[in-house]
């Protein structure tokens, strides 16, 4: 069931309330997902972020809440989640976050984004992953009926070259099981700059669709000399060097490299060496 190319009314006014409701959101301080608050240790002022599935924005405008000066540049290949993102941007007035509609991978082409629907007929955007598959499904997400649109991949080293001048200081990627890939090919630009990144690890689609594991994608950024933190049960912030069991889980990885750089809390004092809840 592929997705139309163009604008219908009814979906230009759902595009419309989707973003009054997120802006509404933000302006009464709403929830983001728990890690998220995380990012202000993180940030530092005039950060280059890449936010890789950036879905409709909600993200990209905390990020920007915490290091107003920073260049964002957020990747989000569904074309229904751009049209609500870009008037979120414009709702806030935000400055500095440039929208790219298409997806990051390990090399330039094109791929599907298969989109669950949910047994309330409601389009679980959130699902949403790249495949080779047009006919991909995922477990456990809906009613088995997807929708599909072809989408550009380009790489996160071509673009940094082309936009960035080859920076980029922080990068949060949730893309639902295609992290390796995007790793992979902003792999030149990831061992220049060393950035802070804030990454979903998918095990079951890294396996189903792309035929890798949560542990290959935690040892090639570890290899790095990185070091990994995660959210704990009692919403402390826990250092270790293993997965959490589960099918998918948000990791920090903060290289030492990039201490002095980091705003004063959690990640500078466990770089600097003050004392860190450690994993059993």
């Amino acid at each position: 069931m592929p997705e139309p190319t163009t604008t219908h009314p009814e979906q230009t006014l759902r595009s419309l309330w989707a973003a009054v409701r997120i802006f509404l959101r933000n302006l009464k301080g709403h929830a983001h997902e728990p890690e998220s608050p995380y990012q202000q240790f993180i940030l530092a002022a005039d950060d280059v972020c890449l936010h890789v599935g950036a879905s409709d924005g909600r993200h990209s405008y905390l990020m920007k809440k915490y290091a107003p000066r920073a260049t964002i540049h957020a990747f989000e290949p569904a074309r229904y989640n751009v049209r609500v993102f870009k008037r979120l941007v414009a709702l806030h007035g935000l400055k500095d976050v440039h929208i790219h509609g298409k997806a990051l991978g390990d090399k330039p082409g094109e791929f599907n984004l298969v989109t669950p629907i949910k047994t309330n007929g409601h389009v679980g955007r959130s699902f949403a992953f790249i495949t080779p598959d047009a006919n991909a499904k995922r477990a456990n997400t809906g009613s088995g009926a997807t929708i599909s649109e072809r989408v550009e991949v380009i790489t996160m080293d071509d673009f940094c070259a082309a936009n960035t001048n080859g920076r980029v200081d922080f990068i949060r990627c949730d893309i639902e099981g295609s992290e390796m890939a995007a790793l992979k090919g902003g792999w030149n630009v990831i061992n220049k700059n060393l950035p802070n990144i804030l990454l979903e690890i998918h095990p079951p689609l890294l396996a189903e669709h792309f035929g890798t594991t949560g542990e290959a994608v935690r040892d090639m950024i570890l290899g790095l000399g990185y070091r990994m933190f995660h959210l704990g049960d009692q919403g402390n912030i826990i250092e270790s060097t293993e997965l959490v069991t589960g099918p998918w889980k948000d990791y920090f990885f903060i290289h030492p490299s990039r201490a002095n750089r980091l705003p004063a809390g959690f990640f500078r004092d466990a770089l600097m060496g003050a004392p860190t809840a450690k994993a059993a």
